[in-house]
């Protein structure tokens, strides 16, 4: 039998609960609850919630659906366009945000603003893409840029191309990025043989590698932080 959620006690309700203990503190299903904010006849919002996880597997598979799967009318009823349009329009959002807190200007010292910004650009992607952060002196945005995709490792990330841009943009340092579309963030052997190789040719010019973030599914791994550079 179907629970409204009305009929739930005050504190275990998604937007009560939210409000009190702040959004970390709800699961993906209350989460997507407060989204589609209604149910349908016989359903609530949450049990709609737990259907779209069901369908989709997990978090990333349900932002990163298209149009056609999300719609399915042998699915359920309720997801239409329009549920479509609204979730893109905030997996958008957050990307924007999350770009704009880095290119306002400000320092990248908080490690976890970074593995944001990172995560919304790559995760989800289904080929490999090999990124860099190019910072200033004051390790300030400069640009984010996309440079190599396919399978990553030193057959086709070409160290010239990096120092090419890095000299095109006058940065004095930079955050290297990957992504697994697997969604196993380990990285391989390959990522830390191509990131010492990078290391050793930037510095040359005197520029420094930060880190080197392998992208996952709802995670990242820092290969400086498992001391791997």
């Amino acid at each position: 039998m179907t629970i409204k959620i009305t009929d739930m006690p005050l504190e275990d309700r998604p937007r009560e609960k939210l409000l009190q203990r702040g959004p970390q503190a709800l699961t993906n299903v209350e989460l997507l609850a407060i989204f589609l904010r209604t149910g349908i006849q016989g359903k609530s919002a949450l049990d709609l919630a737990k259907d779209l996880l069901n369908e989709f597997g997990d978090l990333r598979s349900l932002l990163g659906a298209d149009r056609e799967r999300f719609i399915k009318k042998d699915f359920a009823k309720g997801f239409g366009e329009a549920k479509y349009v609204q979730l893109k329009a905030c997996v958008e959002l957050t990307r924007r945000y999350l770009k704009e807190c880095l290119e306002r200007g400000q320092v990248l010292t908080n490690p976890d603003d970074t593995r944001n910004y990172l995560m919304s650009e790559l995760s989800g992607r289904e080929q490999e893409v090999f990124a860099c952060i190019l910072l200033d002196n004051k390790h300030r945005l400069i640009k984010f840029e996309e440079l190599f995709y396919g399978t990553i490792d030193s057959a086709n990330v070409h160290p010239r191309e990096v120092v090419k841009r890095v000299l095109q943009h006058n940065a004095a340092a930079i955050i290297l990025a990957h992504n697994h579309p697997s969604g196993v963030a380990e990285p391989s052997n390959a990522d830390v043989a191509i990131t010492r190789r990078l290391k050793e040719v930037l510095e040359l010019i005197d520029v420094r590698i930060l880190d080197h973030f392998v992208i996952g599914d709802g995670y990242c791994v820092s290969l400086a932080e498992r001391g791997l550079m």
